[in-house]
């Protein structure tokens, strides 16, 4: 275990199970559906990579980058995109891929976003669900774990730019953003 974290949340082991029960999920849902799968940048790469690979469905991916955290751990709770999709979403169905759901701000943002340029269905499946600190009414449509209000790190998720490599998710010591 890294020396910066204060333990693991989700090891190795439970990640593989969740993203095998997510797909399967998934490619029951959209079994007969055309669809692009839209990962939001940085914190999805390491859950989309693995979740992709265990989908048995033809699809497009594609990637948005849209924040409402700066270098610190608080939503500002203005989203901004700095990345845009390289598909056009007019009449697509578009499953959205998150590391974790925390205020709601930037998912409900990014939905509205591709629903106003024309998008059929935008769907939501996220590896982790804070519930506790939904800022605007928002509910994913595929959850891997609804976790406690802690600061986690690893498998794609950072602490200024840190920690993503990690292979498990662990809570982050207080010490080291406080």
């Amino acid at each position: 275990m890294h020396k910066n974290i204060e333990s693991i949340l989700i090891s190795e082991d439970k990640l593989e199970k969740i993203v095998n029960s997510l797909a399967k999920q998934i490619e029951k849902d959209y079994n007969d559906k055309e669809f692009i799968m839209l990962g939001l940048l940085k914190g999805s790469i390491a859950f989309m990579a693995d979740l992709m690979k265990h989908i048995n469905l033809d699809f497009r991916i594609d990637f948005i980058v849209a924040s409402s955290y700066g270098s610190g751990t608080e939503s500002s709770g203005k989203v901004k995109i700095t990345k845009d999709t390289q598909f056009d979403v007019r009449g697509k169905n578009i499953l959205i891929v998150e590391d974790v759901v925390d205020s709601g701000n930037t998912l409900n943002f990014v939905c509205n976003y591709l629903m106003t340029r024309g998008a059929a269905d935008v769907k939501v499946v996220t590896l982790c669900d804070k519930p506790s600190r939904r800022k605007v009414p928002f509910e994913p449509d595929y959850v891997g774990q609804v976790i406690p209000d802690e600061f986690i790190v690893g498998y794609g998720l950072d602490y200024n730019e840190l920690y993503r490599n990690l292979p498990y998710i662990g809570v982050l010591k207080r010490s080291v953003y406080e």
